[in-house]
């Protein structure tokens, strides 16, 4: 229905308010993607940025050093990406490794992390005790200490961390340097995350470095939303397509004894939160890595699952011969 002006009074036909709300966009309609595409069409990078949004972390120049600032920042909410009763420890580590994940995937060195907190009246002062021992331990690990952060009251507890780390000026693995031609790697093994891996994996932080370091990597990202959705990140960034070959993807155990409809390879494909590396390697240096890679990281796997392509914007999956365009896709914030 549309109001109309009284006879005699000059003026444009308007909408009812609620008609106009009912019609708004949500962001449950546009998804996690195009909200971040349209918060990018608001910002300013500002001075000294050499990568701003649409990578894991910041990176920000520093004038006179001879070091970048990573920053990044990543919640981990009650509901979403823990249930209520999980452990205080095991959620710091969550928090703590999100940050830290980041960090690895631009090849960088954590440095500090800032914890807000947010918790309803009947929390457990024990269970935030065990929250900061968790992510205190993981932290340590790695090199990097908890500085700071705030507290405050709300409906549910959430935990946002924000962490600034640091690499050798213009070293930071971005995702937007792969080519058509270059090989796609993962570390470690992917899929059935739920089942308990999300809450006790370790962030790559010396693999990214070891990456860097030796200009391994072209492009580089870690795979929080699962292999096909941050592989299309990848390649948006680059500007490429890619095929991956379903029998080289590293399922993992979890995914295998998870039961439900679906078979392993899509839990592996699709589950997220496993926080491995997936990065593009030149095919020239690819015989070399590997090599390299045993020596270097004798406990940590590392399998060559794909190719890049010319096909922009065209994922699919190559199995027994068969080439077959993948539709699907991993976790997404609004829309999952």
């Amino acid at each position: 229905m549309r109001l109309r002006l009284p006879r005699g009074v000059s003026g444009r036909t308007v909408e009812p308010m609620d008609t106009a709300r009912r019609r708004a966009e949500r962001v449950g309609d546009l998804g996690e993607r195009e909200i971040i595409r349209r918060i990018s069409r608001q910002t300013d990078p500002g001075r000294g940025v050499r990568r701003g949004i649409g990578d894991d972390c910041a990176v920000v120049r520093v004038a006179g050093s001879t070091h970048d600032w990573l920053l990044t920042t990543d919640p981990v909410i009650e509901g979403v990406h823990f249930l209520a009763g999980t452990a205080g420890r095991r959620v710091g580590h969550k928090a703590a490794g999100r940050v830290l994940s980041d960090i690895a995937a631009m090849g960088g060195e954590p440095l500090y992390v800032l914890f807000n907190l947010v918790a309803p009246p009947r929390a457990e002062a024990r269970w935030i005790d065990d929250l900061y021992r968790g992510a205190t331990a993981l932290c340590r690990r790695h090199g990097a200490a908890i500085v700071g952060g705030d507290v405050a009251r709300g409906p549910r507890l959430e935990v946002h961390a924000f962490a600034v780390g640091r690499c050798p000026a213009g070293s930071a693995v971005l995702r937007r340097g792969a080519r058509p031609g270059d090989l796609l790697y993962v570390t470690g093994r992917l899929g059935g995350s739920l089942l308990g891996r999300h809450l006790a994996f370790e962030p790559r932080v010396e693999a990214g470095r070891w990456l860097a370091r030796g200009r391994w990597a072209a492009a580089m990202l870690d795979l929080s939303d699962g292999l096909a959705s941050d592989t299309r990140r990848l390649m948006e960034e680059s500007g490429i397509g890619v095929d991956i070959d379903a029998d080289r993807v590293p399922v993992s155990v979890a995914a295998r004894r998870l039961r439900d409809s679906r078979p392993p390879l899509y839990h592996a494909l699709c589950d997220g939160e496993d926080f491995e590396l997936l990065f593009a390697v030149r095919p020239r240096r690819a015989a070399a890595l590997e090599r390299r890679w045993r020596r270097r990281f004798p406990n940590l796997e590392l399998n060559r699952i794909g190719r890049a392509t010319a096909e922009t914007g065209v994922l699919a999956v190559v199995s027994n011969g068969r080439r077959c365009v993948w539709a699907g896709t991993g976790y997404e914030h609004f829309v999952t």
